[in-house]
């Protein structure tokens, strides 16, 4: 049994939120949320440590499948950290009309990439996910509200799926060349 069975209850498909004071995640943990985020359609799950949307600080751990799109986005009166935890990734910044400004090579620890970020500004970000799977740690600030998120107008929408995936051919493109 995992300690999920015992600690997590379930909000939706994509989300598992913390039952009592101590949230404690392990390796099976972990394993749950990879077949969870395979099984659903946004290819998504978390484990939020934080039990309500009101808290003032918001810890998740996060598993996002390959081909999973991350709609460029970017944060108001919010800072962000990621830590990776396993599988790798490009995280990639632009300016307000989508222009890549900045792409951040990430991976574990062993992996000599960054596996730590803070935003601390709103800037438009996503991720290009290059392993099977990417698990991370990530702190913002809250309450949660919707309002404070805003997407680029510039990329599709989540249920665009010939958008999503030209865009993510495109960008992938645009992140390889020198």
């Amino acid at each position: 049994m995992c300690s999920s069975d015992l600690q997590f209850k379930e909000i939706n498909i994509e989300v598992l939120v913390a039952n009592g004071p101590l949230a404690q995640v392990g390796r099976a943990d972990i394993e749950l949320l990879k077949k969870k985020a395979a099984a659903n359609p946004r290819r998504r799950m978390r484990i939020c440590a934080h039990r309500e949307n009101d808290d003032r600080i918001h810890e998740m751990l996060i598993v996002l499948a390959m081909d999973c799109y991350i709609r460029p986005h970017k944060h108001f009166n919010k800072s962000e950290s990621l830590h990776l935890i396993e599988g790798s990734a490009s995280a990639v910044f632009f300016d307000d009309t989508g222009a890549v400004t900045e792409v951040v090579p990430l991976g574990d620890y062993s992996s000599g990439h960054a596996f730590y970020y803070r935003l601390e500004v709103p800037r438009f970000h996503t991720l290009l996910i290059h392993s099977d799977f990417l698990v991370f740690h990530e702190t913002t600030n809250g309450p949660f509200n919707r309002a404070d998120t805003a997407f680029a107008p510039w990329s599709p929408e989540e249920t665009d799926l010939a958008g999503r995936l030209q865009f993510i051919k495109d960008l992938t493109e645009a992140v390889r060349k020198p």
